[in-house]
């Protein structure tokens, strides 16, 4: 990221809130930079009556080799900084060097607002990954994952955070705050997440007009992640429109903290199912929008729903920073299913994930299902389980330790 930086483009990094964006940029900018805060209403408010004063701002910053930095937060309140940013750069490619940040593409969209083709580097921020956070048992090899992690040459971030077992993970999510937060704290934390940090984006960008409706979605839509999409009962269980559910879900796209997953649709199988599935993109803060308490306890009650759903937010994660191929699930409407389907430069894998310490051949059979039917794209498919090492299930089929994968 340094490196790229240091590049004369305009750069635009875009994540959820408390993913560490700011943090990262701030750490990684040299000192001198101008900064500009958004998220603060009284500067908020001057540019967005002047917004032309950032012309003015960079032009007074002293000329310096490499360029100045100047790195504007929260840059979606004010589409037309990009305006600026872009009159600016037109007219001196080296002289600054613009990061912007952003927690929401909602306004930048109804907007049509400028995203600098042509000048511009576009970077996400998610949750943790595996290799950010390492797991317990710690010093495990990634050789045998199905998707190789994004970082250049194989060679890892610094490691910054705790080591997490596998429970922790699917009781408190993978945010960095999260993360580094003494344990006792960590509900808290996310209760805020969910309903003030929520509340206050929402309401800065005028995106809900209710939010009480919105609250009773975004609980049935945390208590349904990882399903398939049904707007019609979610539309009958909090009494809104289906206009407003399928409007209220890209809400969740557009502030980066939900995803869709495509249903497969390459199979010579009818009767499939053709709906998406939708998740949050952390299972911390699904907890607390479900108005569950996060804790270990959540995770016992019912944790195989739940490990699906964290295997699916890691491969997602992945596949985002390294920029190629696209995640689907298969299920048909007899209850067939493979839980995921990394579609990548011309290969297919399936993953299937399943709470046992102790897979089986028969916990592959939907696997070889798929592998019979797409013998020449998919050549390999994975379980990810709970086992302690490495298992072969069959000549094409491994199963591996969640911490391997």
């Amino acid at each position: 990221m340094r490196s790229k930086l240091a590049k004369p483009y305009v750069h635009l990094m875009f994540g959820a809130r408390q993913t560490g964006k700011s943090t990262l940029i701030r750490k990684l900018l040299p000192a001198g930079t101008l900064e500009i805060d958004l998220a603060d209403p009284s500067v908020r408010s001057r540019y967005l009556t002047e917004p032309e004063r950032l012309i003015a701002e960079c032009r007074r910053l002293p000329r310096r080799r490499g360029g100045a930095y100047v790195f504007v937060d929260e840059a979606q309140s004010v589409p037309a900084m990009f305006d600026a940013v872009q009159s600016l750069y037109d007219r001196d490619k080296r002289r600054w060097r613009f990061v912007l940040c952003g927690s929401s593409a909602r306004k930048l969209r109804k907007t049509g607002a400028n995203l600098l083709p042509g000048r511009s580097f576009l970077h996400h921020l998610f949750p943790l990954t595996l290799t950010e956070r390492p797991p317990i048992p710690s010093g495990v090899s990634h050789a045998g994952s199905p998707l190789e992690f994004p970082w250049r040459e194989k060679k890892p971030p610094t490691r910054r955070f705790p080591a997490a077992d596998l429970e922790t993970r699917l009781a408190f999510g993978e945010l960095p705050g999260i993360a580094a937060a003494p344990e006792q704290d960590r509900h808290e934390l996310l209760r805020a997440y969910a309903i003030v940090h929520l509340e206050e984006e929402i309401r800065r960008e005028a995106m809900v007009k209710d939010w009480a409706a919105f609250l009773r979605f975004l609980r049935l839509a945390a208590t349904e992640s990882g399903q398939t999409l049904n707007y019609a009962a979610i539309s009958h269980e909090t009494g809104l429109s289906q206009p407003t559910v399928k409007s209220h879900y890209q809400l969740l796209e557009d502030m980066f903290i939900g995803f869709p997953i495509a249903a497969w649709s390459g199979s010579p199988r009818k009767h499939l199912l053709s709906t998406p599935r939708f998740l949050l993109f952390d299972l911390g803060l699904r907890h607390a929008a479900a108005d569950l308490t996060p804790s270990r306890d959540v995770v016992r009650a019912n944790p195989g729903p739940l490990f699906e759903q964290w295997v699916g937010i890691e491969l997602w994660k992945r596949l985002q920073y390294l920029r190629t191929g696209t995640l689907h699930y298969l299920r048909t409407k007899d209850g067939a299913e493979v839980d995921f389907i990394i579609a990548r430069e011309g290969a297919l894998t399936p993953i299937e994930v399943k709470w046992t310490e102790r897979p089986t051949p028969s916990d592959a059979r939907h696997l070889l299902t798929f592998l019979r039917e797409h013998p020449k794209t998919a050549r390999h498919a994975y379980l990810i389980c709970r086992c302690r090492l490495p298992m072969r299930l069959h000549d094409n089929v491994t199963a591996l330790p969640w911490f391997c994968l």
